[in-house]
């Protein structure tokens, strides 16, 4: 496994590569690794000949500093982690590496409104911010295809626009969202919870459970979508250290909220909800 720091020595290290006709692979991530992240690299490994991982920790897409200066940094254990699944390359690059003029004006992405709702309403920037390493790493790696956690739902449909609009030759997969046993989403933040929130922490995805099951066996007509919203509220709400930021059914595809279950065939359940002080997100489709 090859480690690299520098654009110019991953750029030279991938030519040989890609003009021997190789596909490569790319998974983006923050580091602070975890089995989400490697079962990206599994479905990268199973379909390229070449796997990159990237680890940067962003600062552009923490609109609160205070957020990015407790980001779980775990180089070592993750380059252990990453060899041991069969990762071909690494680039661990320094944010002056990545950000070398701070003067430059950063290139701003037309988004069409999918950053406005959810994340994009509590988190000012914050998909701005992802577009433009998402966007960097592309001109770098210039992978075939690139692997995103379905966790991340808005992230990912965000991504799969801007690659659509920019006309970028490379194919997007959402992997599915990979869970504890006790149906906690995998997430770097979840190491910061205390055992007490930990233990309530699966109380998000059980409720998002339930949920789903009562769209599925209640009458359209008797639950109204904003109505869905507030027993999801009220049930999560009801655990201890447990504070929803938002709560939204949207369309999966627009990413709007909706008022009524005709407005959209696809439609996903999005949450933010505060453990403590630790933000976790998760999401549950209702029906498609």
């Amino acid at each position: 496994m090859i480690v690299t720091k520098t654009i110019e020595e991953t750029v030279n290290f991938l030519i040989p590569r890609r003009n021997q006709g190789k596909s490569i692979g790319l998974v983006p991530t923050m580091g602070a690794l975890h089995q989400g992240h490697l079962s990206l690299l599994h479905k990268a490994r199973m379909e390229n000949d070449f796997v990159v991982c990237s680890i940067f920790v962003n600062p552009i897409q923490f609109n609160n500093p205070e957020d990015l200066k407790k980001y779980p940094r775990t180089l070592e254990a993750d380059l252990k982690l990453l060899e041991e699944v069969g990762c071909d390359l690494v680039f661990t690059p320094e944010v002056k590496e990545i950000y070398p003029n701070t003067l430059e004006p950063l290139p701003v992405y037309e988004l069409s409104g999918l950053d406005k709702p959810m994340e994009g309403a509590f988190r000012p920037g914050h998909f701005q911010g992802v577009c433009v390493i998402v966007h960097k790493l592309f001109s770098i790696v210039r992978p075939k295809r690139a692997y995103f956690g379905e966790k991340d739902f808005q992230q990912l449909a965000i991504i799969r626009h801007m690659v659509k609009s920019l006309k970028l030759d490379l194919e997007i997969v959402g992997c599915p969202i990979v869970r504890e046993e006790d149906g906690l989403a995998l997430s770097s933040r979840n190491m910061r919870l205390s055992a007490e929130e930990r233990q309530i922490a699966p109380m998000i995805y059980k409720t998002l459970q339930q949920a789903r099951l009562k769209v599925k066996s209640t009458p359209k007509n008797d639950i109204t979508p904003n109505q869905l919203k507030q027993w999801i509220t009220d049930q999560i709400s009801s655990y201890p250290s447990l504070k929803p930021e938002y709560i939204e059914v949207v369309d999966k595809n627009t990413l709007q909220p909706i008022q009524g279950w005709k407005e959209g065939n696809e439609l996903i359940v999005c949450v933010a909800v505060y453990d403590g002080a630790v933000r976790l997100i998760d999401n549950i489709v209702l029906f498609s």
